[in-house]
């Protein structure tokens, strides 16, 4: 019974993220056709051309082994900028636990599904009207990484 849950649990998943740009509970995902070294390279490219410092490169691999998932490639990819992080936190220390950015990354086969937060969730939790534009320029931005991420896997 639980491997035709996990079954019907991953279909489930690949049909939701084959809409890419696609918005689900809260996330952005993508699916880009190309493997995930080459996807990953891409990813930390796109994040660093929009003024993004890369702070860290979590492996998430030996938790996803306990739990019968085998893929040595999935990571998520943590990424700010130094300045606005600390304005953003000075005035808000309540977004501190969603700080620094993040994007997901992982391998399908020979495609790879990149997932994150939509910043507009945190507008729901956080209303003030300065932080909007922040969000709006995040959103943006983690669009413009996904998209960069799909022209190139297509070129």
């Amino acid at each position: 019974m639980k491997k035709l849950m996990r079954k019907m649990g991953a279909a489930a998943l690949t049909l939701l993220l084959l809409a890419a740009p696609a918005l689900a509970d809260g996330l952005l995902m993508a699916r880009v056709n190309q493997p995930f070294p080459e996807a990953m390279t891409l990813l930390q490219s796109a994040i660093s051309s929009r003024g993004y410092t890369i702070t860290r490169l979590q492996q998430v691999n030996e938790n996803l082994a306990k739990r019968d998932f085998k893929s040595d490639m999935y990571r998520v990819v943590y990424f700010g900028k130094l300045n606005e992080v600390r304005q953003v936190t000075a005035a808000h220390p309540e977004l501190i636990p969603f700080l620094p950015l993040n994007i997901t990354i992982f391998a399908e086969g020979e495609q790879t599904i990149l997932v994150a937060s939509h910043p507009q969730t945190l507008q729901q939790f956080f209303p003030d009207p300065a932080l909007k534009p922040v969000f709006d320029r995040w959103e943006k931005d983690i669009d413009s990484i996904m998209d960069e991420l799909r022209e190139g896997a297509n070129s």
